[in-house]
C-alpha cells in the first residue's frame, strides 16, 4: 500500500517503511508526526481524494533533522566587475514512515 502526501509545499509518494526527506518540520528525533493531508491511497483499490482522502493518515518517525549539502550560489554581470558569491544550506527533516491508515 502506498499513498501520496503533502507536506512543505511538496508531495511524495510513500510507502510503509520508506525513507523521505521533507521540508523542516518541528519536533526532535524519535517523535512522531502525522500526516493528514493524504491527497491518493493506492494498492489493491486506488482512492484520490478531492482534494484530500477523508479519514486517512500516514504515521512517520523523525530520524534527523540537518541540513543538505551546500550548494554556491554565483552572480556575474561580464564587464562591469559585479560577482557575488554566497553559499546556502537547506534544512530538511528525514522521516521514516511506520504506518499508512485508511
Amino acid at each position: 500500500m502506498y499513498a501520496v502526501i503533502k507536506t512543505g509545499g511538496k508531495q511524495y509518494r510513500v510507502s510503509e517503511g520508506d525513507t523521505v526527506r521533507v521540508e523542516k518540520l518541528d519536533g526532535d528525533v524519535g517523535a512522531n508526526v502525522d500526516f493528514d493531508e493524504v491527497l491518493m491511497l493506492g494498492g489493491d483499490k486506488v482512492a484520490v481524494g478531492k482534494p484530500h482522502v477523508s479519514g486517512a493518515k500516514v504515521t512517520a518517525e523523525i530520524v534527523a533533522q540537518d541540513k543538505a549539502k551546500k550548494i554556491i550560489v554565483f552572480k556575474m554581470k561580464r564587464r562591469k566587475n559585479y560577482r557575488r558569491k554566497a553559499g546556502h544550506r537547506q534544512p530538511y527533516t528525514e522521516l521514516r514512515i511506520t504506518g499508512i491508515s485508511a
